[in-house]
């Protein structure tokens, strides 16, 4: 840990050696950038790039009715998952609001791989360990491992990795460490997560780097997730607002029992009031976090769109305000500016960008 309280991840020394700039982050002091945001999110687009996101958390759930606990605190169905196979899911509250969005890995039977958001990994935590049941087991491992994302449309061959069907995943080895390949990521491109041992980090992170791999941090992390619109914890969910209106009930197995289920029973059958949609500006500027959006609206999360080379963003707008089409004003800095909502995601590899147009 730091001096100024913040924790490092097994690869911090790797990070200053490349010169990335040093962020604080969810209690982390992470990359955010090594030679730019542009160049990172054009790398992981067009070839491939590597994140340390070894800052997040890690729980094994394990016991003979591990699933039975599980069933009653996530949104979807682990009953649908066999062994090696992975899901994405909520963590619900009572009021069916999102705890966590995390991700399920399937070991076994009695066996469940849970991976949390960094921010979240206390919260996440408590709520899941309060909550046990006998024959049922939470264990935070976090420090125990590291993560790397490789993503990109090369990022699999580059590691000499077999083809596998997007969430599974499966023990391999990668220029001799041990790891377990996770056919997962946050960027939209096809790739990996790579978790090893947090002593094996750097052996890993150096063999990645060295067969021709970008390192990227935090700031094209944000960029790639809010081009393909996956939602950030903190920004466009959080444990106030729900799953419907966010747009993520096909996350949520409404005919079982499950924390705040009730309450997103409602919402579906009502309606939600607002609803979390993807836009585009019309105008030159960039959309930002808490920016108002007229008629009762507010941004989420905004950047600039490397690929796209357009102002974009996410946020809550009024159910009325929410079909593609519709036009939207953003306060941006008090100055009026014009969008439009579109259909998610934002951008495809169908979708041609400006220097090809």
């Amino acid at each position: 840990m730091s001096a100024d309280g913040l924790r490092s991840t097994p690869l911090h020394d790797r990070h200053v050696a490349l010169g990335a700039r040093m962020v604080p982050f969810a209690g982390w002091e992470m990359p955010v950038q090594y030679e730019g945001v542009i160049p990172e999110h054009l790398a992981v687009r067009r070839d491939r790039g590597v994140f340390d996101v070894s800052h997040m958390g890690q729980f094994h759930v394990e016991g003979p009715k591990q699933q039975e606990l599980l069933q009653g605190l996530l949104s979807n169905d682990l009953a649908r998952l066999s062994d090696g196979e992975a899901q994405y899911t909520l963590l619900t509250n009572d009021n069916g609001g999102i705890v966590d969005d995390l991700i399920a890995y399937r070991l076994g039977p009695f066996h469940t791989l849970l991976v949390v958001n960094a921010g979240n990994r206390a919260a996440a935590y408590a709520w899941l360990k309060e909550r046990e049941i006998s024959g049922s087991e939470v264990r935070d491992a976090s420090d125990d491992y590291a993560l790397l994302a490789v993503q990109g449309p090369t990022a699999i061959a580059s590691l000499g990795l077999p083809e596998a069907p997007a969430f599974t995943h499966a023990m391999g080895e990668v220029d001799g460490v041990e790891v377990m390949v996770c056919r997962t990521g946050y960027t939209g491109e096809a790739g990996v997560e790579l978790m090893c041992a947090a002593e094996d980090a750097v052996g890993l992170w150096d063999a990645v780097v060295a067969n021709g791999t970008t390192p990227c941090g935090l700031g094209a992390r944000d960029t790639l997730r809010l081009e393909v619109c996956y939602p950030l914890h903190g920004n466009d969910i959080t444990s106030d607002t729900d799953a419907i209106s966010a747009g993520l009930g096909w996350t949520c197995a409404l005919e079982k029992e499950f924390s705040g289920v009730a309450e997103l029973r409602r919402v579906k059958e009502e309606g939600p009031d607002r609803k979390l949609v993807a836009f585009v500006m019309d105008e030159k500027a960039v959309p930002r976090q808490g920016m108002p959006i007229h008629g009762g609206g507010e941004v989420t999360s905004g950047t600039h769109s490397p690929m796209l080379d357009l102002g974009i963003g996410m946020g809550y707008v009024p159910a009325a305000s929410a079909a593609p089409g519709t036009e939207l004003v953003i306060d941006v800095r008090g100055r009026p500016k014009r969008a439009h909502v579109v259909k998610k995601p934002i951008y495809t590899k169908s979708i041609h960008v400006k220097e090809e147009s």
